[in-house]
């Protein structure tokens, strides 16, 4: 039996490391610019002909990374992980130079867009499964997913003081030589193994009907479209009501001041809410509170748009949900898919976050108007957007506190023609699903109550 407690080896914990950088280096180089974004496109030649440009750039690389994801993780599957995530590194990297030697706004636009094409995530998810163990997979992936939410945050403290060092220009420059730099650590650092197929950690065409008609997901699938419409949308007009001249709150260079407090705040308060969410088996509960606290955020927002401090309340409330979401939104869609389809159901959700973030920069892009000052109406059309998440997340079925475990298909096991019974019959087993082509058993189970030496017994049973 796989067990999921068991410790990171040193081989694994050096290429899950790596591997994380790869990952959040990769975001924080789509992350720093978010900050400054629309005051730098602003300067930028036919942005105040067409506004919607700056909107639709800003967000541009959610189009191409959700198109592009799924084939890249395929084609990874085919050719191998390294070459694959190499050749998008280099996509990414060239797309950040075409980003930094714009001068005008169509131009930023294609540089976004050839960057979001550089799509490795689904490849580096699936060569992280090559090189870590079933049983280690859990941690391999908590620290995945703990390098993104540090990529995110500093992103926003960073980017003003970078770009008032060394440019917008100079912030893009610098993500295409780490990308550049990131395909020498994945050579160099990361170990070659075979090429594997995991259904925990890739799409499998099989389960995508299934994941597809799931209500459940697809509920989990909006949220995680609306979360990021919203963030992108946000971040279309926010720097610019700080830097606003009529009623100057912040310079650009200044705005740091504004991001660190409520970033380190709202991550301390996040914390409570996640632990109750698990370990309370409140999970429902805690999202739904998010879901209010994001829509009251935005409301306020909407409303204080002359006051610094209403709007250090208001980003610190926005921050708090959105970390609170981004850390339960993968737990439930882990809880909710089958066994064996958590790596097709991620996938989905992945390009429902990524169309999400095209989707706010579009409706930023849309309702803002220069000149005009409409910065509220964005913030109003999210708040909207959240409303209708909050009434569909009302609907949301309770989570089953359940767990996936993966265990090795022996021979004796293979040729029980029961076994998917037997192992039902045990005590803590809710779901069981059986791929003799990859030579595993999938289970769903109650950490709490199963017995895992039981599940052994069966499998082993001759």
């Amino acid at each position: 039996m796989k067990n999921p407690e068991a410790a990171l080896n040193q081989k694994e914990r050096r290429a899950v490391f790596s591997l994380a950088g790869i990952f959040g280096l990769r975001l924080l180089g789509l992350f720093l610019v978010l900050p400054v974004f629309s005051v730098y496109a602003h300067g930028l030649r036919g942005a105040m002909n067409h506004p919607v440009l700056i909107g639709i750039a800003l967000g541009a690389y959610g189009l191409t990374q959700a198109f592009f994801q799924i084939p890249f993780g395929k084609l990874s599957d085919k050719w191998g992980r390294k070459p694959v995530i190499a050749i998008g590194l280099l996509i990414f990297a060239i797309g950040s130079a075409i980003a930094a030697t714009a001068t005008s706004i169509e131009w930023l636009l294609i540089g976004r867009i050839v960057q979001g094409a550089g799509a490795v995530a689904a490849a580096i998810i699936a060569l992280t499964a090559d090189l870590v163990r079933e049983e280690r997979w859990t941690k391999a992936m908590a620290i995945i997913g703990i390098t993104i939410g540090i990529s995110f945050s500093i992103s926003l403290i960073l980017s003003a003081p970078l770009a008032g060092w060394i440019g917008v220009s100079g912030i893009f420059w610098l993500t295409a030589v780490l990308s550049l730099a990131a395909i020498g650590v994945l050579y160099l650092v990361i170990p070659a193994v075979p090429t594997r197929f995991h259904r925990d950690a890739e799409m499998s065409p099989a389960m995508l009907g299934e994941v597809l008609r799931d209500p459940s997901l697809l509920r989990l699938d909006f949220g995680i479209f609306s979360l990021h419409t919203g963030l992108t949308a946000i971040f279309v007009v926010l720097p610019l009501v700080l830097i606003d001249p009529r009623h100057p709150l912040l310079s650009l260079n200044d705005q740091w001041m504004l991001y660190l407090p409520v970033m380190l705040l709202s991550f301390v308060a996040m914390l409570p809410m996640i632990i109750v969410g698990e370990a309370k088996r409140k999970l429902k509960e805690v999202f739904i509170i998010a879901i209010a606290i994001l829509l009251v955020s935005v409301i306020l927002m909407a409303l204080s748009a002359h006051n610094i401090w209403l709007i250090a309340v208001a980003l610190f409330l926005f921050f708090m949900g959105f970390n609170v979401l981004e850390a339960s939104l993968p737990s439930l869609v882990a809880k909710f898919c089958h066994p064996g389809a958590k790596g097709t159901a991620t996938g989905v959700y992945t390009t429902s976050e990524f169309l999400g973030a095209f989707c706010g920069g579009l409706l930023g892009g849309l309702l803002y108007i220069p000149g005009a000052r409409n910065y509220s109406d964005i913030f109003w059309a999210v708040a909207i957007i959240y409303a209708i998440w909050l009434v569909v997340a009302l609907t949301m079925q309770r989570p089953r506190y359940l767990a996936t475990r993966v265990f090795t298909l022996t021979e004796s096991a293979e040729c029980q023609s029961n076994l998917e019974t037997r192992l039902l019959a045990l005590p803590g087993i809710a779901e069981v699903a059986v791929f003799k082509d990859e030579g595993a058993v999938y289970c769903k189970v109650d950490s709490k109550v199963y017995d895992e030496q039981a599940v052994m017994g069966v499998l082993a049973d001759t």
